[in-house]
């Protein structure tokens, strides 16, 4: 078991799902954590930090089947000034689709830079439905799931893991079309609007 950098790879970071996400990751992973938001002017600082730590967990959304440009952009700032020592990268990944393989791509460019960059890949988190999940009843399964993301990291038994909410997809989309309707409204929105392929005026 060794010190653990929590990297929020959030374009929203601070009021992101994935900061909920590694609190809870914190509070189950039994070494010392520290906890840090990627943002556009902060990428050499993480990546000296980076020096004193053994394991990185990335935590991110899934951003049009890929990472998101904040972690890319600060990727490519580690590919050109590593640490000495390489941590192990694991990674917590969320989409909102209700199917967690959505993710399985982004995953793979971590696992690329981690093989073409001589870092040793660790565990995996796939959450489905993770822009919701957590204001269900079915929180607890997430919580389940991101335990045993931290008890494989901190053994070094790495594995892949995955938690979606447990519903017909039907019933998820007719879910998720009635959230965004009336968060559409909120801010002034209509649903004919929202289907429609014109972002301005």
């Amino acid at each position: 078991m060794g010190k653990m950098m929590i990297l929020n790879g959030s374009p929203r970071a601070p009021r992101s799902n994935s900061k909920q996400y590694a609190q809870i990751f914190s509070e189950k992973y039994e070494s010392e954590t520290e906890y840090y938001n990627i943002s556009k002017n902060n990428h050499l600082e993480l990546c000296e930090k980076m020096a004193g730590f053994s394991h990185v967990l990335l935590v991110f959304p899934l951003y049009a089947d890929a990472i998101p440009v904040t972690l890319l952009h600060f990727l490519k700032t580690l590919e050109q000034h590593p640490p000495i020592t390489k941590p192990v990268i694991s990674v917590l990944i969320n989409c909102g689709f209700l199917e967690y393989q959505q993710n399985e791509i982004a995953v793979e460019m971590i696992r690329l830079f981690c093989r073409q960059n001589g870092y040793r890949f660790g565990s995996v988190l796939k959450i489905g439905s993770g822009e919701a999940i957590l204001g269900t009843p079915f929180r607890f399964l997430v919580v389940k799931k991101i335990k045993k993301l931290a008890v494989s990291i901190a053994t070094g038994k790495y594995k892949t893991l995955h938690v979606t909410m447990p519903l017909p997809r039907r019933m998820f989309i007719a879910a998720s079309t009635r959230y965004w309707t009336e968060y559409g409204r909120k801010n002034g929105i209509t649903k004919e609007q929202m289907e429609t392929m014109q972002i301005e005026q």
